[in-house]
């Protein structure tokens, strides 16, 4: 399908293409294209440019012109960080909460992620299907074109594969782009209480090498926390798992300051993710690496921990992402509008600093910065088109509104 969108009000993110991520000061400048055309051809991005230079119609053979008035363009969102793949809801622990029980608390009572470790290892490859898929669509028709999904609600050598067998169905079933990661350190199931050494060994010894036979996923993720997984353990999964050629990612400073960051960046990690107890001392750390800073407010916002200090760490010249971390347990939506919102409100990111965190910030994130993330000649025509609008911060302002039109994903409009 070749498709031309016209008379755009604004053109969100365009560039040359050559930005992999944008940090500090550079995240306050949006590059926009007022009053513009966008031409899109055998699923990339073919050409742009302003409707007084717009060069004509050549070839009208299978062309859909799409007239974009007073409505804005935007780059799809790209949410580095969710466990969408996953068995039953945990809104019984969300009454919990209410009732004033911690999340270590929950944890304690055969909570939180054992829960979901128990549920998914009795459901099928096709129920974990076909629940994912319609959480993938979900996202999708929000705005969402490409995603990383993590395992780690297995916590067994067969639950584990099961959900990254799981993971590359989807690959092959849904539109979006997925990366694929390995989240066996997420928890230590209940068989091994007392036994984590012996746990480890099995991430380190069986399931890691299983995986990179089946080349199931692209990355190795490791829950560093207190009551879960240390520095000191973190490094070592992430050092093996780098043989196996597996990227590294952690679940950093979430709950406590444990040492995650310091293990990220040591492993030469992709991102480090959470963030709310980050201390000077790592922004100090991460500005001298290449590890993407990822903040989720999704989770955050919904257990009320302690806001990231995210002006801290952008006035330090760091390139912040935006994920959702969508999972049944701390962060139920993967709605990256909501995400966006919650950025300005809750740590005062302006607009245009979250809309790149959410698109070519978390776009590098999953190494996808050369295909996705901003709107650029050759790059995945991976986008939506707002309704009528007055301009980009009316997105984030209207935090409880879906104002999305039109999605496409890979040059495809995708219906309803």
């Amino acid at each position: 399908m070749r498709i031309l969108i016209k008379n755009i009000k604004s053109l969100i993110q365009v560039d040359d293409g050559s930005r992999l991520k944008v940090g500090g000061t550079d995240m306050k400048i949006l590059p926009c294209l007022e009053n513009a055309w966008l031409a899109i051809d055998e699923g990339l991005i073919a050409d742009y440019g302003a409707m007084n230079d717009f060069p004509g119609i050549a070839d009208w053979s299978d062309l859909t012109i799409i007239d974009a008035t007073d409505k804005l363009v935007f780059p799809s969102w790209c949410d580095s960080h969710t466990h969408i793949v996953y068995a039953g809801s945990r809104e019984a622990e969300f009454v919990d909460r209410i009732n004033g029980l911690s999340y270590e608390q929950i944890a304690q009572r055969g909570g939180g992620i054992l829960n979901s470790a128990f549920r998914l290892q009795s459901a099928s490859e096709e129920e974990l299907i076909q629940g994912s898929l319609n959480r993938l669509n979900e996202v999708m028709m929000q705005g969402t074109g490409a995603v990383e999904i993590k395992s780690g609600y297995g916590l067994s050598l067969e639950s584990e594969l099961k959900m990254l067998r799981v993971i590359k169905k989807l690959k092959e079933l849904s539109p979006l782009t997925i990366k694929a990661t390995f989240l066996g350190a997420h928890a230590v199931p209940v068989e091994y209480k007392n036994k984590k050494e012996k746990y480890i060994d099995l991430i380190l010894n069986e399931m890691l090498p299983q995986i990179a036979e089946e080349k199931l996923a692209d990355y190795c993720d490791v829950f560093c926390e207190q009551n879960y997984f240390t520095k000191e353990e973190t490094i070592r999964i992430l050092e093996t798992s780098q043989k196996y050629g597996l990227k590294g990612k952690v679940h950093a400073e979430q709950l406590s300051n444990n040492g995650g960051i310091e293990a990220g960046v040591k492993c030469n990690a992709i991102s480090v993710d959470h963030l709310e107890y980050i201390s000077d001392k790592d922004i100090e750390l991460l500005k001298n690496s290449k590890t993407i800073p990822t903040i989720l407010p999704g989770a955050q916002f919904f257990l009320q921990l302690p806001h990231p200090p995210v002006r801290k760490m952008i006035d330090a010249g760091l390139a912040v992402a935006i994920a959702s971390d969508y999972n049944p347990g701390s962060s139920p939506s993967g709605n990256m509008n909501l995400m966006i919102s919650l950025g300005c409100i809750l740590y005062k990111m302006t607009a245009e600093e979250t809309i790149n965190a959410a698109t070519i910030n978390s776009a590098c994130a999953m190494d996808l910065s050369k295909t996705h993330g901003s709107i650029a000649v050759g790059k995945a025509a991976n986008l939506f088109i707002t309704k009528e609008i007055p301009g980009y911060s009316f997105l984030p302002y209207s935090f409880g509104s879906n104002l999305i039109e039109t999605i496409i994903i890979n040059g495809n409009i995708i219906k309803q």
